[in-house]
């Protein structure tokens, strides 16, 4: 799938779901750094959106942390006892989320059908009026209810669990 198609897959989702959200265009945000300047005047709260795989290869996590918050992989290590975590490939990445690197977010989970990966999420969510995440591609921020988000999130059906980076 193109971006485009990316992005209406997300938006369409979102209406099945009598979602309302705003669409915010922007260049393509391929880090925190260069995508801060972009989100300062979005009202939401933003995160940074983290694949990983297990040693083995055989178990994926999508970690969702506030965008300024510092993550400590071994931390998260240690509580899984899955062995060392690395970066998910662009392939598991295509496979898994349906999207390429710079892309990844909560949104990617619609491509997840059999419901493979495990979503941790940033504990600081719950404190969010809005949330904001890419639609599967990093040319824009589609911004949504916290409310909204955990209707969604709901519905995917992935395994989820709150973390304190």
């Amino acid at each position: 799938m193109n971006r485009e198609e990316n992005r209406k897959k997300v938006l369409d989702f979102l209406d099945t779901l009598s979602i309302k959200y705003e669409l915010h265009e922007h260049p393509p945000l391929d880090t925190i750094e260069v995508a801060l300047e972009f989100w300062k005047d979005i009202d939401s709260m933003h995160f940074k959106n983290l694949f990983f795989r297990n040693h083995k290869g055989n178990k994926h996590f999508l970690v969702i942390i506030k965008d300024t918050t510092p993550f400590d992989i071994h931390a998260l290590e240690k509580k899984l006892k899955q062995g060392k975590l690395s970066f998910a490939s662009e392939t598991r990445l295509k496979k898994y989320m349906g999207v390429k690197p710079g892309s990844v977010s909560a949104f990617g989970l619609i491509n997840d059908t059999e419901h493979h990966v495990h979503v941790f999420l940033d504990e600081q969510i719950k404190e969010a009026r809005k949330v904001s995440f890419h639609p599967n591609d990093n040319t824009a921020s589609v911004v949504i209810s916290y409310t909204d988000f955990q209707r969604y999130i709901n519905k995917m059906g992935n395994t989820i669990e709150y973390i304190t980076p």
